[in-house]
């Protein structure tokens, strides 16, 4: 995912003088082709992020498309004030990217993961959110918000789980099918959890479609409606707190709408109590695949018991 990150933003800014890429003095390696191909249009503005995205807001008014790249737990956490006063009262078209979003950089602590970036986004208005789960869904996140012009988090967890997808897609406001068998349950997921959704069915052979939700906002209600029509359950997966990201917006959207079960798995109200690396993390957090399977087994039990009941 990082690669095809690396990719476009290098073809998109050698295309496009417009295109400029702002850090916070983070991803050197990242972004050696970018300087090697860009070296104008590259800017480090150090370890100054509320200045970085007021710099960025600058550029943009000034006709530029800045690119705004820090970890999520600084961008856009750190500098919520500024993305909500600086670029989106202003409707600026500055792309930010959140960089090891979740649990990613588990060995540094809490301070450094982010598992409230979608919740803390999705109530500031005019703002885009994306949470990719591969390389063609970043690719098609990325194109969509430069052709915008408008502002656009992009948030990019585990980067490294291999493709959802086998090739390109579209990304606009609607959910995209990764198992599409008309099967009786729907399991809904973004970002990192897709992977491991998918294999977790596919392993098992769960009673359960699956769908990626690239774009948290906007999103199209009436799709998510359409997806849960005569569905006997329905389970998110996020790697992000229960509060706020893709389960709310999903119950948001099939309030009064759907009457079958629903589970929204993700992070609890709770901080990292402990150190180590990404597995260990998942595992304490219960987004592992050991209960991702588990909560889709006691749905799909749970559907079973409520359709013997009913004959």
């Amino acid at each position: 995912m990082r690669d095809a990150f690396s990719d476009f933003i290098v073809e998109t800014a050698k295309a496009d003088p417009r295109v400029l890429l702002l850090t916070g003095d983070h991803g050197y390696a990242l972004f050696d082709a970018f300087r090697k191909a860009c070296p104008n249009q590259y800017v480090n503005c150090g370890i100054a992020e509320q200045n970085m995205v007021g710099v960025a807001a600058g550029l943009a008014k000034a006709g530029f498309i800045p690119i705004v790249y820090g970890l999520a737990a600084f961008v856009p956490i750190r500098v919520l004030e500024q993305i909500k006063i600086d670029v989106c009262y202003e409707q600026l078209p500055v792309i930010l990217i959140g960089d090891g979003a979740g649990v990613v950089y588990s060995h540094l602590g809490t301070s450094h993961q982010s598992t409230e970036d979608i919740a803390a986004l999705r109530a500031v208005p005019h703002i885009q959110v994306y949470s990719p789960a591969d390389r063609h869904e970043l690719t098609a996140c990325m194109q969509t918000s430069y052709a915008s012009g408008s502002p656009a988090y992009i948030r990019m967890g585990k980067a490294d789980l291999g493709d959802v997808h086998e090739g390109q897609v579209s990304v606009g406001a609607e959910p995209l099918p990764v198992i599409n068998a008309a099967r009786p349950n729907l399991a809904i997921a973004t970002g990192s959890m897709v992977r491991l959704v998918k294999d977790s069915i596919e392993a098992n052979d769960l009673p359960f479609d699956l769908v990626s939700v690239p774009s948290i906002k906007p999103m199209t209600y009436d799709t998510v409606r359409s997806l849960a029509s005569n569905r006997g359950n329905i389970v998110v997966f996020e790697e992000h707190s229960k509060y706020g990201g893709l389960g709310s917006a999903i119950a948001e959207a099939l309030i009064g709408h759907y009457r079958g079960g629903f589970k929204s798995v993700g992070v609890d109200d709770t901080f990292s109590e402990r150190c180590g690396d990404y597995r260990f993390l998942m595992q304490e957090h219960g987004l592992a695949q050991e209960h991702v399977i588990a909560a889709l087994t006691d749905m799909a039990k749970a559907s079973s018991s409520r359709t013997e009941e009913s004959l």
